[in-house]
């Protein structure tokens, strides 16, 4: 094992009320804002993985939505959580080796007939279930994507990465001030005790979640808004676009992009307008590229859990086809591979799509024939296409909800899905290798998002607001 350094990415190993509660193994994963860690219990020498979040914003995203959806069969567990002031926050999860993106490159590379449709049932289902219940608490994810989807060595499928969650009253709003007022209520009902090893340290065991049993506690208001304070002057841009890498999906828990700050409005502290709280207004920089809804692409703040159906739907076509659906290179691009399968964005097919915010700006000629979906998927049924497509739908309130999907006869006809037990699961993470290159990476590049190089035809005008680009 490595030895500690003075480095901040190091700093678990000096921290006596975790050490002495877990052996720390090496480093399995890293990305912007955090690091993760294989470790064992000491009592007992279970394993469980320790992440490190080395921004405060992402790691009360995620303590919420992983504590709001602890008893979630389909959500990974959180077991723990240590938050020092002066100290990163470390969460204590269980322990899953692989994930659905490895499981498509193994069945890719080693299975014959890729993943069989009983099994592809099986795992849909497990992803709706876990989407379902985000859902039904008026969580939107934000960045589903097959490395962000678990798996247990027994099949377990479980959703990860919280990092950019979400708390929405309904969907395309936020929640009021009476509605933070009720949640900041009940939070404190909710704790039932502080274990307080250190003056300004907070542990919060969960590890009796998974039986069913009461959460022993939440964090302190108090902690809260020392971070947000720490952080309002703090001239460090978390608003930055820096891609995790592709060691970021080696670990059980990723994290990835952090907006500006979710506490805006909700404690004692005020920032500059323009930012984003954990209840306020949204951004549309979210998620990862490949699985991006058009109406992000396009600058929409206005939105709710349809980003999160979109998405389901390009993870879905990858399990039946075993390749990226939209593997967009820049924004540019990944809208112009939607509209060549799908057509262009228009009031037909969206209505209220000509008020996004950048689409007076972007344009694209006429697609007189588009692709469709079918063409992506060959070789496969027509119910299996139709799933498809009922979540790749341009208007976002025409997608299927996860509920809806979870009663789609496709799901209940033959073959049937096969038993959580029969699926056939990798025995580790698969890396990327060179026939797929960067497909684990988030893609939020620090420069220009587009290579206009590769566009033969693109006009620039001149207009009252600035320009408009179009694409021949």
């Amino acid at each position: 094992m490595d030895s500690p350094t003075s480095s901040k990415s190091w700093s678990i190993y000096g921290r006596k009320e975790i050490t002495t509660k877990y052996e720390i193994h090496e480093k399995i994963g890293s990305g912007a804002y955090s690091d993760v860690y294989r470790a064992q219990r000491r009592s007992d020498g279970y394993p469980f993985a320790l992440k490190e979040i080395h921004d405060y914003q992402s790691a009360f995203r995620e303590i919420e939505a992983l504590q709001t959806l602890k008893n979630c069969p389909n959500v990974v567990i959180l077991h723990e959580y240590f938050w020092r002031e002066d100290e990163d926050a470390v969460l204590v999860l269980e322990y899953l080796k692989t994930d659905l993106y490895s499981l498509i490159r193994e069945a890719k590379k080693n299975w014959k007939d890729g993943i069989s449709p009983g099994e592809i049932k099986r795992w849909m289902i497990q992803i709706l279930h876990g989407v379902d219940a985000c859902h039904r608490n008026s969580i939107v994810h934000r960045d589903l994507k097959p490395s962000n989807l678990l798996i247990s060595d027994d099949g377990v499928l479980k959703l990860a990465d919280f990092g950019q969650a979400r708390i929405l009253l309904e969907p395309g709003f936020v929640a009021s001030a009476d509605e933070l007022q009720h949640n900041e209520q009940n939070a404190t009902a909710a704790s039932q005790s502080y274990t307080h090893q250190h003056s300004e340290f907070v542990s919060n065991d969960l590890s009796e979640q998974a039986c069913g049993t009461e959460q022993q506690g939440i964090k302190t208001k108090e902690l809260v808004e020392r971070k947000a304070k720490t952080a309002a002057t703090d001239d460090t841009d978390n608003d930055s676009n820096i891609p995790d890498g592709d060691n970021s999906c080696l670990a059980t828990y990723t994290m990835s992009e952090v907006e500006d700050d979710p506490f805006k409005g909700c404690h004692t502290y005020e920032t500059d307008e323009g930012g984003e709280n954990w209840y306020g207004p949204l951004t549309s920089c979210v998620g990862t590229r490949w699985f991006r809804a058009p109406e992000l692409l396009y600058g929409s703040t206005n939105y709710g859990v349809e980003i999160d159906l979109w998405s389901l739907g390009c993870i879905f076509a990858e399990l039946f086809s075993l390749e990226p659906l939209f593997p967009g290179v820049s924004d540019i691009d990944q809208l112009a591979r939607i509209f060549n399968v799908l057509g262009k964005l228009t009031e037909e097919t969206f209505p209220g799509c000509s008020n996004l915010p950048d689409y007076k700006i972007i344009s694209f000629c006429k697609i007189e024939k588009p692709a469709g979906i079918e063409s992506c998927l060959p070789n496969r049924s027509p119910n299996e296409i139709l799933i498809v497509q009922k979540l790749l739908c341009l208007d976002p309130a025409g997608r299927a909800t996860a509920m809806e999907l979870l009663q789609d006869k496709y799901l209940t006809e033959d073959p049937l899905p096969v038993p959580v037990p029969e699926l056939r699961v990798p025995s580790t993470i698969c890396d990327s290798d060179e026939d797929s290159p960067g497909d684990r990476f988030d893609f939020w590049e620090t420069g220009s998002d587009s290579d206009f190089d590769e566009y033969g035809g693109v006009n620039v005008t001149k207009t009252g607001n600035g320009f408009s680009i179009r694409f021949d």
